[in-house]
């Protein structure tokens, strides 16, 4: 979400959430939550979308088909509670959850953004220092005998730099254009499922929003097949949401949901049992939460040691560009002292 998407982001979406379940959860009814959200401050493109959920139900569509209308900018998840809460007659609680969800998931981002800040800056430094004492080398002779032009240095130098901001802006600006027409779709999806950390923290979070998304349905009173099949969608990853939905035969069967998920491979151990005294002690819903708890306090974990990896790999980086240039340096030096001799 983000620049990356036309969607809304955490950011947006947990006030909002708020605000419509606070508003709705009062007793107001559904046309004025949405028209009392629209008149509050906010991003325009939201207060733009508000308004026109209000006039689609004014025309007899009902919440669901609203937000169904607006999928290019409200996410998944969210249509599909929303959905579950028309249908369930939870709504206002469910809108809650969503806000809860949401202000964790800024929360999670907001903490991994600004454990990135160091290590940027330090890849940012070196960037700008190893390019600068690499041409600075390159243009030192010490067997020359003329003067050394600084400031005609510091000239190429900036013009160099401006030319490669120019290619790293245009090179960004064609791949949030590509990510917004859903072109990065699939090489994303490749991404996560395959490089390390990244697939780790990624099924966390995937996993975090499914058990979510499940306790909120289950909560809504929709059957145990429909909560799975759309809690399934909200995980985004399309090898998980296959492996999830291989435990529908078994539910259909009348098995139970510690059985179904038996073999999953994206449920570990203390998923399984925790899910079993869910159903064991009556109280799945609610236990589920735990589960998505668990797994939130799991993907932390992840995006931490993977920071604290970041942080490493980025010191060492910045460590070979330092030696690379002093060894660049000496061997000119001596180099070009040895070839006068």
């Amino acid at each position: 979400m983000g620049i990356l998407s036309s969607k809304l982001s955490a950011k947006t979406m947990a006030p909002l959430c708020r605000e419509l379940a606070t508003t709705y959860g009062a007793g107001i009814p559904l046309l004025k939550t949405l028209r009392l959200a629209s008149e509050h401050k906010g991003p325009l493109k939201v207060r733009g979308m508000l308004q026109r959920m209000e006039a689609a139900i004014q025309n007899g569509s009902t919440l669901t088909q609203a937000a169904q209308a607006e999928q290019t900018l409200l996410p998944e998840m969210f249509i599909e509670v929303i959905a579950a809460g028309e249908m369930g007659g939870r709504l206002d609680i469910l809108l809650n959850d969503l806000a809860d969800y949401y202000e964790n998931t800024w929360k999670m981002q907001r903490s991994a953004m600004s454990a990135m800040v160091y290590p940027l800056l330090q890849l940012i430094s070196a960037w700008f220092l190893g390019t600068f004492a690499l041409g600075l080398i390159r243009n030192l002779d010490p067997s020359a005998t003329g003067r050394f032009d600084l400031n005609a240095y510091v000239a190429s130098y900036a013009t160099f730099q401006a030319a490669a901001l120019l290619v790293g802006g245009a090179c960004a600006v064609v791949l949030i254009g590509m990510a917004r027409l859903g072109m990065l779709r699939m090489p994303w999806t490749l991404f996560k499922t395959v490089v390390f950390p990244v697939r780790l923290i990624a099924n966390k979070f995937a996993m975090a929003r499914f058990f979510r998304t499940l306790a909120l349905l289950i909560g809504a009173g929709l059957n145990i097949r429909q909560c799975v099949e759309r809690s399934a969608a909200v995980t985004l990853n399309p090898l998980m949401e296959r492996d999830l939905l291989r435990s529908l035969p078994t539910i259909m069967r009348g098995g139970t949901l510690t059985e179904a998920f038996a073999g999953s491979r994206y449920i570990n151990r203390v998923g399984q049992e925790m899910i079993a005294v869910g159903e064991q002690s009556g109280q799945l819903d609610a236990t589920l939460r735990k589960v998505a708890d668990y797994y939130y306090d799991e993907a932390q974990a992840a995006v931490n040691a993977a920071t604290r990896l970041l942080f490493v790999a980025t010191v060492l980086a910045v460590g070979v560009i330092v030696g690379a240039i002093v060894i660049y340096f000496y061997a000119g030096l001596y180099g070009s002292l040895l070839s006068d001799i």
